[in-house]
Protein backbone atom coordinates (compact mmCIF):
# COMPACT_ATOMS: atom_id res chain seq x y z
CA UNK A 1 0.00 0.00 0.00
CA UNK A 2 1.38 3.62 -1.33
CA UNK A 3 0.61 6.19 0.94
CA UNK A 4 2.21 8.88 2.28
CA UNK A 5 0.25 8.95 5.79
CA UNK A 6 3.00 8.59 8.71
CA UNK A 7 2.69 4.64 10.18
CA UNK A 8 4.60 3.31 13.40
CA UNK A 9 6.52 0.51 12.30
CA UNK A 10 5.94 -2.03 15.67
CA UNK A 11 9.02 -3.99 14.83
CA UNK A 12 11.08 -0.83 16.24
CA UNK A 13 10.35 0.56 19.54
CA UNK A 14 9.76 4.71 19.04
CA UNK A 15 11.52 5.82 22.34
CA UNK A 16 10.37 9.17 23.89
CA UNK A 17 12.84 12.25 25.23
CA UNK A 18 12.46 10.90 28.95
CA UNK A 19 12.70 7.00 28.16
CA UNK A 20 15.95 7.26 25.92
CA UNK A 21 17.45 9.63 28.72
CA UNK A 22 16.34 6.51 31.31
CA UNK A 23 17.69 3.78 28.81
CA UNK A 24 20.58 5.40 27.97
CA UNK A 25 21.71 6.30 31.89
CA UNK A 26 20.72 2.56 32.62
CA UNK A 27 23.31 1.06 29.74
CA UNK A 28 26.28 3.20 30.96
CA UNK A 29 25.40 1.96 34.28
CA UNK A 30 25.42 -1.52 33.13
CA UNK A 31 28.86 -1.19 31.26
CA UNK A 32 30.17 0.93 34.68
CA UNK A 33 29.48 -2.46 36.66
CA UNK A 34 30.84 -4.57 34.28
CA UNK A 35 34.58 -2.39 33.95
CA UNK A 36 34.44 -2.05 37.82
CA UNK A 37 33.29 -5.77 38.76
CA UNK A 38 35.76 -7.62 35.84
CA UNK A 39 38.70 -5.05 35.64
CA UNK A 40 38.52 -2.28 38.75
CA UNK A 41 39.17 0.94 35.95
CA UNK A 42 36.76 3.43 34.58
CA UNK A 43 39.06 3.37 31.36
CA UNK A 44 37.40 -0.52 30.93
CA UNK A 45 33.94 1.13 29.78
CA UNK A 46 35.20 2.13 26.37
CA UNK A 47 35.93 -1.32 25.28
CA UNK A 48 32.38 -2.65 27.19
CA UNK A 49 30.46 0.37 25.46
CA UNK A 50 29.60 -2.02 22.78
CA UNK A 51 27.85 -4.14 25.99
CA UNK A 52 26.23 -0.76 26.63
CA UNK A 53 24.75 -0.96 23.09
CA UNK A 54 23.58 -4.16 23.09
CA UNK A 55 21.67 -3.47 26.06
CA UNK A 56 20.20 -0.53 24.29
CA UNK A 57 18.85 -2.37 21.71
CA UNK A 58 17.44 -5.25 23.68
CA UNK A 59 15.38 -2.73 25.90
CA UNK A 60 14.27 -1.33 23.03
CA UNK A 61 13.55 -4.64 21.60
CA UNK A 62 11.17 -5.69 24.56
CA UNK A 63 10.01 -2.50 24.55
CA UNK A 64 8.48 -3.08 21.24
CA UNK A 65 7.46 -6.41 21.99
CA UNK A 66 5.29 -4.94 24.82
CA UNK A 67 3.94 -2.63 22.39
CA UNK A 68 2.69 -5.20 20.03
CA UNK A 69 1.23 -7.39 22.44
CA UNK A 70 -0.42 -3.50 23.94
CA UNK A 71 -1.77 -3.27 20.54
CA UNK A 72 -3.60 -6.59 20.16
CA UNK A 73 -5.41 -6.57 23.36
CA UNK A 74 -6.74 -2.98 22.61
CA UNK A 75 -7.16 -4.11 18.74
CA UNK A 76 -9.54 -7.27 20.60
CA UNK A 77 -11.99 -4.33 22.44
CA UNK A 78 -11.63 -1.68 19.43
CA UNK A 79 -14.03 -5.13 16.98
CA UNK A 80 -15.70 -5.75 19.91
CA UNK A 81 -16.87 -2.23 19.64
CA UNK A 82 -17.37 -2.26 15.80
CA UNK A 83 -19.05 -5.30 15.86
CA UNK A 84 -21.64 -3.08 18.37
CA UNK A 85 -22.08 -0.18 16.21
CA UNK A 86 -22.50 -2.89 13.15
CA UNK A 87 -25.62 -3.59 15.43
CA UNK A 88 -26.60 -0.49 15.13
CA UNK A 89 -27.18 -0.08 11.63
CA UNK A 90 -23.48 1.68 10.75
CA UNK A 91 -21.11 0.52 7.85
CA UNK A 92 -18.10 -1.50 8.62
CA UNK A 93 -15.84 1.66 7.82
CA UNK A 94 -17.96 3.95 9.73
CA UNK A 95 -17.80 1.81 12.34
CA UNK A 96 -14.27 1.58 12.49
CA UNK A 97 -13.62 5.57 12.48
CA UNK A 98 -16.85 5.99 15.31
CA UNK A 99 -14.97 3.46 17.31
CA UNK A 100 -12.19 5.75 18.38
CA UNK A 101 -14.29 7.91 20.73
CA UNK A 102 -14.90 4.52 22.92
CA UNK A 103 -11.16 3.78 22.76
CA UNK A 104 -10.22 7.19 23.46
CA UNK A 105 -12.06 6.50 26.69
CA UNK A 106 -10.48 3.09 27.78
CA UNK A 107 -7.60 3.64 27.03
CA UNK A 108 -6.36 7.53 26.39
CA UNK A 109 -5.91 9.61 23.31
CA UNK A 110 -2.09 8.29 22.91
CA UNK A 111 -3.22 4.79 23.07
CA UNK A 112 -1.52 2.75 20.22
CA UNK A 113 -4.74 1.52 19.22
CA UNK A 114 -6.29 5.44 18.53
CA UNK A 115 -2.80 6.19 16.59
CA UNK A 116 -4.27 3.03 14.53
CA UNK A 117 -7.49 4.25 14.29
CA UNK A 118 -6.40 7.48 13.18
CA UNK A 119 -4.17 6.34 10.17
CA UNK A 120 -7.78 4.73 9.44
CA UNK A 121 -9.66 7.48 9.24
CA UNK A 122 -7.38 9.65 7.19
CA UNK A 123 -7.01 6.34 4.79
CA UNK A 124 -10.30 5.94 4.19
CA UNK A 125 -10.57 9.66 3.52
CA UNK A 126 -8.49 9.22 0.62
CA UNK A 127 -9.96 6.21 -0.88
CA UNK A 128 -7.38 3.18 0.74
CA UNK A 129 -9.69 0.35 1.10
CA UNK A 130 -10.28 -0.92 4.76
CA UNK A 131 -8.90 -4.44 3.65
CA UNK A 132 -5.58 -2.86 2.48
CA UNK A 133 -5.42 -0.61 5.99
CA UNK A 134 -5.91 -3.80 8.32
CA UNK A 135 -3.39 -5.60 6.68
CA UNK A 136 -1.34 -3.01 6.78
CA UNK A 137 -1.32 -2.75 10.48
CA UNK A 138 -0.84 -6.36 10.84
CA UNK A 139 2.06 -6.10 8.40
CA UNK A 140 3.75 -3.42 10.62
CA UNK A 141 2.66 -4.62 14.40
CA UNK A 142 3.68 -8.20 12.90
CA UNK A 143 0.29 -9.81 15.06
CA UNK A 144 -0.98 -13.19 14.34
CA UNK A 145 -4.08 -12.02 15.85
CA UNK A 146 -4.40 -8.79 13.53
CA UNK A 147 -3.63 -10.54 10.00
CA UNK A 148 -6.14 -13.18 11.11
CA UNK A 149 -8.76 -10.76 11.34
CA UNK A 150 -6.96 -8.99 8.50
CA UNK A 151 -7.63 -11.70 6.21
CA UNK A 152 -11.10 -13.08 7.89
CA UNK A 153 -12.80 -9.37 7.48
CA UNK A 154 -11.08 -9.42 3.59
CA UNK A 155 -12.63 -13.09 2.46
CA UNK A 156 -16.00 -12.05 4.65
CA UNK A 157 -16.14 -8.46 3.19
CA UNK A 158 -16.10 -10.54 -1.01
CA UNK A 159 -17.93 -13.35 -0.38
CA UNK A 160 -20.94 -11.33 2.12
CA UNK A 161 -22.19 -12.94 5.23
CA UNK A 162 -23.08 -11.55 8.76
CA UNK A 163 -20.25 -8.95 9.00
CA UNK A 164 -21.13 -8.05 12.76
CA UNK A 165 -21.26 -12.15 13.78
CA UNK A 166 -18.10 -12.85 11.89
CA UNK A 167 -16.42 -9.43 14.21
CA UNK A 168 -17.64 -10.47 17.31
CA UNK A 169 -16.33 -14.37 16.66
CA UNK A 170 -12.79 -13.18 15.40
CA UNK A 171 -12.80 -10.90 19.01
CA UNK A 172 -13.47 -13.87 20.84
CA UNK A 173 -10.53 -15.90 19.25
CA UNK A 174 -8.11 -13.36 19.64
CA UNK A 175 -9.19 -12.71 23.38
CA UNK A 176 -8.51 -16.73 23.94
CA UNK A 177 -4.82 -16.59 22.41
CA UNK A 178 -4.09 -13.43 24.56
CA UNK A 179 -5.50 -15.15 27.53
CA UNK A 180 -3.30 -18.08 26.77
CA UNK A 181 -0.23 -15.71 26.19
CA UNK A 182 -1.19 -13.79 29.61
CA UNK A 183 -1.06 -17.76 31.33
CA UNK A 184 1.96 -18.52 29.64
CA UNK A 185 3.59 -15.53 30.91
CA UNK A 186 2.51 -16.30 34.44
CA UNK A 187 3.75 -19.86 34.56
CA UNK A 188 7.13 -18.39 33.17
CA UNK A 189 7.00 -15.90 35.50
CA UNK A 190 9.34 -17.77 38.49
CA UNK A 191 11.18 -18.58 35.53
CA UNK A 192 12.12 -15.20 34.65
CA UNK A 193 12.61 -14.14 38.17
CA UNK A 194 15.26 -17.08 38.77
CA UNK A 195 16.97 -16.07 35.51
CA UNK A 196 17.30 -12.60 36.60
CA UNK A 197 18.48 -13.48 40.11
CA UNK A 198 20.97 -16.00 38.38
CA UNK A 199 21.92 -12.94 36.25
CA UNK A 200 22.73 -11.06 39.50
CA UNK A 201 24.13 -13.08 41.69
CA UNK A 202 27.63 -13.40 40.46
CA UNK A 203 27.96 -9.85 41.56
CA UNK A 204 26.25 -10.09 45.09
CA UNK A 205 29.25 -12.83 45.44
CA UNK A 206 32.06 -10.71 44.41
CA UNK A 207 30.50 -7.94 46.46
CA UNK A 208 29.93 -9.55 49.30
CA UNK A 209 33.78 -10.72 49.40
CA UNK A 210 34.94 -7.99 48.64
CA UNK A 211 33.06 -6.36 51.53
CA UNK A 212 34.30 -8.76 53.95
CA UNK A 213 37.89 -9.28 52.44
CA UNK A 214 38.97 -5.71 51.15
CA UNK A 215 41.67 -6.74 48.77
CA UNK A 216 41.28 -10.18 48.44
CA UNK A 217 40.85 -9.76 44.67
CA UNK A 218 43.01 -7.06 44.15
CA UNK A 219 45.82 -9.75 42.51
CA UNK A 220 43.05 -9.87 39.73
CA UNK A 221 43.27 -6.35 38.90
CA UNK A 222 46.14 -4.13 37.10
CA UNK A 223 48.27 -6.70 35.68
CA UNK A 224 48.29 -8.61 32.70
CA UNK A 225 47.30 -12.45 33.94
CA UNK A 226 44.96 -10.68 36.20
CA UNK A 227 43.29 -9.22 33.45
CA UNK A 228 43.42 -12.25 30.88
CA UNK A 229 41.71 -14.62 33.87
CA UNK A 230 38.98 -11.26 34.25
CA UNK A 231 38.39 -11.39 30.75
CA UNK A 232 37.65 -14.97 30.45
CA UNK A 233 35.54 -14.98 33.61
CA UNK A 234 33.63 -11.80 31.51
CA UNK A 235 33.40 -14.06 28.06
CA UNK A 236 31.95 -16.84 29.86
CA UNK A 237 29.54 -14.75 31.60
CA UNK A 238 28.11 -12.79 28.67
CA UNK A 239 27.56 -16.43 27.19
CA UNK A 240 25.84 -17.98 30.18
CA UNK A 241 23.49 -14.52 30.07
CA UNK A 242 23.06 -15.22 26.28
CA UNK A 243 22.52 -18.88 26.06
CA UNK A 244 19.70 -18.12 29.47
CA UNK A 245 18.06 -15.92 27.34
CA UNK A 246 17.96 -18.32 24.57
CA UNK A 247 16.34 -21.28 26.19
CA UNK A 248 13.96 -18.77 27.75
CA UNK A 249 12.90 -17.60 24.44
CA UNK A 250 13.09 -20.88 22.89
CA UNK A 251 10.38 -22.11 25.89
CA UNK A 252 8.03 -19.19 25.41
CA UNK A 253 7.80 -19.72 21.54
CA UNK A 254 7.70 -23.24 22.23
CA UNK A 255 4.54 -23.35 24.82
CA UNK A 256 2.71 -20.53 22.44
Amino acid sequence: METSLKRRDYHKYCWKKGEVIRAILFCIGVTGMLSYFFYRSPLAMLPLSGVGVLTFYKLGRDKAGKAREELAVQFRECILSVAASLQAGYSVENAFVECRQDMTLMYGENAFICDELNFIRRGLNINISLEELLMDMANRSDSNDIAQFAQIFSIAKRNGGNMSEIIRTSAGQIGKQIELRQEIQLLLGSKKMELTIMKLMPFGILLYINMGNPGYFDSLYHNLTGTAIMTGCLALYLGAYLLGEYIMKGIMEKMA
